[in-house]
């Protein structure tokens, strides 16, 4: 039976555009060849058979009554969504690479469910598959989980139950009060949507009159400014390219950030603002502080994706300091600004904004995202997958990468993810932009090492900041 989509994940929908495909592009490596049958019956009863967005398809509403609804698919062909093919030569990860980025360049067809598979004989003696799936049907966390419940924790182990594995976290979690405040926030934004974009300084504290912890926030989303226009914001083209960086040992970094008294994350974060900072001085530009967004999870960890998925996280800003030319500076700078995240409402009040914009005309809902995408340059994920190796189709899977797709003027996806131990850094991001991704990618490895070798915060002496602190408090 026809049932509508909600105003989160029409949004998503609408956002469709030629130059930024609202499709999360992931690609599983392994190091020996997949049986093909065993892989489709995988997908049938574990992808096809429980969650049914998989076999309906999205309608548009007709004569302009109501929004756009899942219907099923009558011509559903499970043959339709896989596919199977060779790499060009020589046959290479850097073929696999050019593959991934001319498929992210394509649009999913809209007369079927939208998603598909390619299952990829190589590189070398491998094989691969890449998963494309509309950002409409599920956000990356509950579509991690599904993809997780695929795999099995041996070479032949009975199947899971669905939605056993634990949801996959993103950058932040949102405690559940904040995500209440998106709630009583969403009707007013809603009804105020088009005079929020005409004048958006003058309507920020109206809109927040009933729900005063999260002004802030939302006069944050209104009031921040345009990011700069440089050699990674510029106009966008539609041809995509991908490039991911050899796996890093997860231990290492974790002994990194243990040494500097950081996280993880502020580890890696740190890495791609160095690599940002240097391909930018290569090419002649001063670097400058480039703002990001970065997807919050407002699931509750304790409550299992439902059956028809769906999207229900925010967004934050997340400024990298690559306009800082000292490393250990860098490092400080996000330990203290992904601090400042955590404690704060943006990403609920995000949410409200993005159910705001999906209730909205078209046309509104287009000026809402131009407006917002405006203000960043990339988007930034950071997802930790299981710890042990996992099997899909009797197979041991050896590398993960997952990207968010951008929207509006936004023309970069950077992507985290760890796995059995190990971590790998994707990009994605527009040729227009970076013809060379790979350039930025070797810049962060080499970051990555830069940054191990930093003396450990335990022995250095304080610096100016921490000198003026201790001598205020005499």
């Amino acid at each position: 039976m026809p049932s509508a989509l909600s105003s989160a994940d029409t949004a998503w929908l609408h956002m469709d555009r030629p130059s930024n495909l609202m499709v999360i592009n992931s690609v599983l490596l392994f190091d020996e060849q997949l049986d093909w049958d065993a892989l489709t019956e995988v997908v049938r009863t574990r992808l096809v058979a429980p969650y049914p967005r998989f076999r309906q398809r999205v309608a548009e509403s007709r004569l302009g009554v109501g929004g756009p609804h899942w219907e099923r698919d009558p011509d559903f062909d499970l043959a339709r969504h896989l596919h199977r093919r060779g790499l060009s030569a020589p046959g290479d990860e850097s073929a696999l690479q050019a593959l991934t980025g001319d498929l992210a360049s394509i649009p999913l067809d809209r007369s079927k469910p939208l998603w598909e598979m390619y299952f990829i004989d190589g590189p070398r003696a491998g094989c691969a598959v890449i998963v494309r799936m509309h950002h409409c049907i599920a956000d990356g966390i509950a579509l991690a989980e599904v993809m997780l419940s695929l795999t099995d924790a041996a070479a032949q182990t009975p199947r899971r139950p669905a939605n056993a594995v634990g949801p996959a976290a993103g950058a932040v979690d949102a405690a559940a009060g904040a995500v209440e405040s998106a709630r009583r926030l969403t009707g007013a934004l809603a009804h105020e949507s088009a005079r929020t974009l005409a004048h958006p300084g003058q309507r920020a504290l109206a809109l927040t009159d009933a729900v005063a912890a999260d002004t802030r926030a939302l006069a944050k989303f209104l009031l921040t400014p345009r990011d700069a226009r440089s050699l990674l914001k510029r106009d966008l083209g539609t041809q995509r390219g991908v490039a991911w960086s050899r796996p890093l040992s997860l231990e290492r970094v974790k002994g990194i950030a243990h040494a500097q008294g950081a996280t993880v994350n502020d580890v890696l974060l740190a890495a791609v603002s160095g690599a940002l900072r240097s391909y930018l001085l290569e090419r002649g530009e001063e670097p400058h502080a480039v703002r990001t967004l970065v997807p919050v999870n407002l699931r509750p960890r304790e409550q299992p994706v439902p059956d028809e998925l769906g999207n229900r996280f925010g967004l934050v800003f997340l400024t990298l300091p690559v306009d800082r030319a000292a490393r250990r500076e860098r490092l400080h700078e996000l330990e203290l600004r992904m601090s400042a995240i955590k404690r704060s409402t943006e990403g609920p009040v995000s949410y409200a904004l993005l159910e705001a914009a999906g209730l909205a005309p078209t046309e509104i809902e287009r000026r809402i995202i131009d407006f917002f995408t405006a203000k960043a340059t990339a988007v930034m994920t950071n997802v930790p997958g299981p710890r042990e190796t996992v099997y899909l189709a009797g197979s041991p899977l050896r590398t993960v990468l997952v990207w968010a797709p951008t929207a509006g003027s936004v023309g970069m996806s950077v992507s985290i993810f760890s796995y059995d131990g190990k971590i790998t850094v994707g990009l994605l991001v527009h040729t227009t932009l970076v013809p060379d991704p790979g350039a930025i990618v070797e810049r962060l490895q080499r970051e990555v090492t830069a940054l191990g070798r930093l003396v450990p915060a335990s022995r250095r002496p304080p610096d100016k900041r921490q000198r003026a602190a201790e001598h205020r408090s005499r």
